[in-house]
Protein backbone atom coordinates (compact mmCIF):
# COMPACT_ATOMS: atom_id res chain seq x y z
CA UNK A 1 0.00 0.00 0.00
CA UNK A 2 1.14 3.72 -0.84
CA UNK A 3 0.43 6.87 1.20
CA UNK A 4 -0.05 9.91 -1.17
CA UNK A 5 -0.37 13.31 1.24
CA UNK A 6 -1.13 16.12 -0.60
CA UNK A 7 0.93 19.13 -0.34
CA UNK A 8 -0.79 22.17 -2.39
CA UNK A 9 -1.62 25.69 -0.82
CA UNK A 10 -4.71 25.68 -2.42
CA UNK A 11 -5.55 21.94 -0.64
CA UNK A 12 -4.62 23.20 2.33
CA UNK A 13 -6.61 26.51 1.71
CA UNK A 14 -10.14 24.48 0.58
CA UNK A 15 -9.32 21.66 3.94
CA UNK A 16 -9.17 25.13 6.35
CA UNK A 17 -12.03 26.10 5.14
CA UNK A 18 -13.98 22.96 5.45
CA UNK A 19 -12.64 22.02 9.43
CA UNK A 20 -14.71 25.95 10.10
CA UNK A 21 -17.78 25.07 11.99
CA UNK A 22 -19.50 27.76 10.88
CA UNK A 23 -19.20 27.35 6.90
CA UNK A 24 -22.71 26.33 5.96
CA UNK A 25 -23.54 22.89 4.06
CA UNK A 26 -24.07 25.13 0.70
CA UNK A 27 -20.29 26.21 1.53
CA UNK A 28 -19.35 22.84 2.68
CA UNK A 29 -20.75 20.98 -0.82
CA UNK A 30 -18.71 23.35 -2.67
CA UNK A 31 -15.62 22.85 -0.94
CA UNK A 32 -16.08 19.45 -1.22
CA UNK A 33 -16.22 19.33 -4.50
CA UNK A 34 -12.80 21.42 -5.30
CA UNK A 35 -10.76 19.59 -2.92
CA UNK A 36 -12.02 16.78 -4.67
CA UNK A 37 -10.96 17.97 -8.24
CA UNK A 38 -7.81 18.89 -6.42
CA UNK A 39 -7.11 15.57 -5.14
CA UNK A 40 -8.21 14.04 -8.00
CA UNK A 41 -5.70 15.74 -10.73
CA UNK A 42 -2.72 13.81 -8.21
CA UNK A 43 -5.00 10.40 -7.69
CA UNK A 44 -4.85 9.92 -11.19
CA UNK A 45 -1.37 10.48 -12.01
CA UNK A 46 -0.52 6.24 -12.54
CA UNK A 47 -4.41 6.12 -14.26
CA UNK A 48 -3.46 3.69 -17.33
CA UNK A 49 -2.79 5.10 -20.71
CA UNK A 50 -1.68 3.75 -23.89
CA UNK A 51 -0.35 5.60 -26.80
CA UNK A 52 -2.25 7.00 -29.83
CA UNK A 53 -1.90 9.15 -33.15
CA UNK A 54 -4.38 12.30 -33.79
CA UNK A 55 -4.38 14.20 -37.00
CA UNK A 56 -4.23 18.15 -35.76
CA UNK A 57 -4.78 21.09 -38.40
CA UNK A 58 -1.05 21.11 -39.40
CA UNK A 59 0.60 17.26 -39.13
CA UNK A 60 0.10 14.33 -36.63
CA UNK A 61 0.71 14.49 -32.98
CA UNK A 62 1.32 11.35 -30.80
CA UNK A 63 -0.63 11.37 -27.66
CA UNK A 64 -2.07 9.19 -25.02
CA UNK A 65 -5.88 7.78 -24.13
CA UNK A 66 -7.00 6.04 -21.34
CA UNK A 67 -6.90 2.36 -21.94
CA UNK A 68 -10.56 0.36 -22.11
CA UNK A 69 -11.90 -0.94 -20.01
CA UNK A 70 -12.95 2.58 -18.34
CA UNK A 71 -12.16 3.55 -14.71
CA UNK A 72 -14.83 2.69 -12.07
CA UNK A 73 -15.87 5.53 -9.39
CA UNK A 74 -17.51 4.02 -6.36
CA UNK A 75 -18.40 6.82 -3.78
CA UNK A 76 -19.13 5.49 -0.63
CA UNK A 77 -22.81 6.54 0.48
CA UNK A 78 -23.86 8.59 1.45
CA UNK A 79 -21.38 11.30 2.38
CA UNK A 80 -19.04 9.94 -0.65
CA UNK A 81 -21.38 11.47 -2.67
CA UNK A 82 -20.16 14.59 -2.13
CA UNK A 83 -16.99 13.69 -3.68
CA UNK A 84 -18.81 12.36 -6.96
CA UNK A 85 -18.83 15.09 -9.07
CA UNK A 86 -15.34 16.45 -8.00
CA UNK A 87 -14.25 13.08 -9.13
CA UNK A 88 -16.31 12.67 -12.80
CA UNK A 89 -15.46 16.13 -13.65
CA UNK A 90 -11.32 14.70 -13.80
CA UNK A 91 -12.68 11.06 -15.37
CA UNK A 92 -16.26 12.32 -16.77
CA UNK A 93 -16.06 8.82 -19.07
CA UNK A 94 -15.90 6.72 -16.05
CA UNK A 95 -18.42 4.15 -15.10
CA UNK A 96 -20.06 5.11 -11.42
CA UNK A 97 -21.27 2.35 -8.76
CA UNK A 98 -22.07 3.35 -5.48
CA UNK A 99 -21.64 1.40 -2.21
CA UNK A 100 -23.89 2.19 0.70
CA UNK A 101 -22.18 1.15 4.51
CA UNK A 102 -23.26 2.68 7.75
CA UNK A 103 -20.86 2.51 10.75
CA UNK A 104 -22.51 1.33 14.14
CA UNK A 105 -21.79 4.23 16.69
CA UNK A 106 -21.34 1.45 19.54
CA UNK A 107 -18.89 -0.94 18.15
CA UNK A 108 -17.71 1.24 15.13
CA UNK A 109 -17.84 -1.78 12.46
CA UNK A 110 -19.72 -1.13 9.02
CA UNK A 111 -22.28 -3.27 7.49
CA UNK A 112 -23.08 -2.70 4.05
CA UNK A 113 -27.12 -1.80 3.17
CA UNK A 114 -26.29 -1.10 -0.74
CA UNK A 115 -24.30 -3.04 -3.51
CA UNK A 116 -24.56 -1.06 -6.80
CA UNK A 117 -21.09 -2.05 -8.29
CA UNK A 118 -19.74 -4.13 -11.34
CA UNK A 119 -19.58 -7.75 -10.39
CA UNK A 120 -16.82 -8.45 -12.61
CA UNK A 121 -13.58 -5.52 -11.95
CA UNK A 122 -10.86 -7.60 -13.42
CA UNK A 123 -8.26 -5.11 -15.41
CA UNK A 124 -10.93 -2.22 -14.28
CA UNK A 125 -8.81 0.96 -11.76
CA UNK A 126 -11.04 1.17 -8.91
CA UNK A 127 -11.63 4.96 -7.10
CA UNK A 128 -13.51 4.99 -3.88
CA UNK A 129 -14.37 7.92 -2.55
CA UNK A 130 -14.70 8.33 0.77
CA UNK A 131 -14.32 11.44 3.06
CA UNK A 132 -13.19 10.45 6.38
CA UNK A 133 -10.32 7.70 6.91
CA UNK A 134 -10.66 7.34 10.98
CA UNK A 135 -10.60 3.59 12.28
CA UNK A 136 -10.94 2.29 8.80
CA UNK A 137 -13.14 -0.47 8.83
CA UNK A 138 -15.60 0.87 5.96
CA UNK A 139 -12.83 1.02 3.95
CA UNK A 140 -11.30 -2.00 4.48
CA UNK A 141 -14.76 -3.65 4.11
CA UNK A 142 -15.09 -1.81 1.10
CA UNK A 143 -11.79 -3.34 -0.60
CA UNK A 144 -11.93 -5.97 0.23
CA UNK A 145 -15.24 -6.48 -1.15
CA UNK A 146 -13.41 -4.32 -4.48
CA UNK A 147 -10.82 -7.57 -4.32
CA UNK A 148 -13.83 -9.99 -4.33
CA UNK A 149 -14.53 -8.67 -7.25
CA UNK A 150 -11.04 -9.30 -9.15
CA UNK A 151 -10.04 -5.70 -8.86
CA UNK A 152 -5.83 -5.34 -8.29
CA UNK A 153 -5.71 -1.65 -8.86
CA UNK A 154 -7.69 0.78 -6.09
CA UNK A 155 -7.26 4.38 -5.19
CA UNK A 156 -8.59 5.31 -2.32
CA UNK A 157 -9.55 9.48 -2.22
CA UNK A 158 -10.06 10.58 1.82
CA UNK A 159 -10.23 14.34 2.58
CA UNK A 160 -8.84 13.46 6.01
CA UNK A 161 -7.59 10.13 7.73
CA UNK A 162 -6.54 9.39 11.25
CA UNK A 163 -3.37 7.38 11.58
CA UNK A 164 -4.89 4.52 13.66
CA UNK A 165 -7.36 3.60 10.05
CA UNK A 166 -3.84 4.46 7.96
CA UNK A 167 -2.01 1.82 10.11
CA UNK A 168 -5.33 -0.31 10.14
CA UNK A 169 -5.58 -0.54 6.41
CA UNK A 170 -1.69 -1.12 5.55
CA UNK A 171 -2.44 -4.52 8.29
CA UNK A 172 -4.88 -5.74 6.07
CA UNK A 173 -3.37 -5.48 3.27
CA UNK A 174 -0.03 -6.72 4.33
CA UNK A 175 0.96 -10.11 2.01
CA UNK A 176 -1.66 -9.36 -0.76
CA UNK A 177 -0.61 -8.85 -4.02
CA UNK A 178 -2.63 -5.79 -4.98
CA UNK A 179 -1.93 -2.36 -6.46
CA UNK A 180 -3.65 -0.02 -3.27
CA UNK A 181 -2.96 3.83 -3.40
CA UNK A 182 -4.47 5.97 -0.72
CA UNK A 183 -4.78 10.10 -1.72
CA UNK A 184 -5.25 12.04 1.23
CA UNK A 185 -5.25 15.88 2.00
CA UNK A 186 -3.80 15.92 5.56
CA UNK A 187 -3.25 12.73 8.31
CA UNK A 188 -4.97 14.62 11.49
CA UNK A 189 -3.66 13.94 14.94
CA UNK A 190 -5.84 10.79 16.61
CA UNK A 191 -8.99 9.15 17.28
CA UNK A 192 -11.04 10.27 20.43
CA UNK A 193 -12.55 7.63 22.55
CA UNK A 194 -15.75 7.89 20.12
CA UNK A 195 -13.69 6.85 16.88
CA UNK A 196 -13.73 10.53 15.76
CA UNK A 197 -11.10 11.98 13.57
CA UNK A 198 -9.04 14.82 15.85
CA UNK A 199 -9.14 18.14 15.14
CA UNK A 200 -11.14 16.82 12.29
CA UNK A 201 -13.66 18.50 11.22
CA UNK A 202 -16.73 16.46 12.68
CA UNK A 203 -19.46 14.64 10.70
CA UNK A 204 -18.73 14.71 7.09
CA UNK A 205 -22.23 13.18 5.87
CA UNK A 206 -23.83 15.72 8.08
CA UNK A 207 -22.39 18.43 7.34
CA UNK A 208 -22.49 17.88 3.48
CA UNK A 209 -26.04 17.64 3.21
CA UNK A 210 -27.30 19.95 6.55
CA UNK A 211 -28.46 17.60 8.92
CA UNK A 212 -27.70 19.29 12.55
Amino acid sequence: MRTLITDHPLIAHKLTALRDKQTDSQTFRRLADELVTLLAYEATRDIRVEPVTVQTPVAPAQGVRLTAPTPVVIPILRAGLGMLDGMTRMLPTSEVGFLGMVRDHDTLQPSTYADRIPGDLKGRHVFLLDPMLATGGTLISAIELMLDRGANQITAICLLSAPEGIAALEKSLEGRDVDVLLVTAVVDEKLNEKGYIVPGLGDAGDRLFGVA
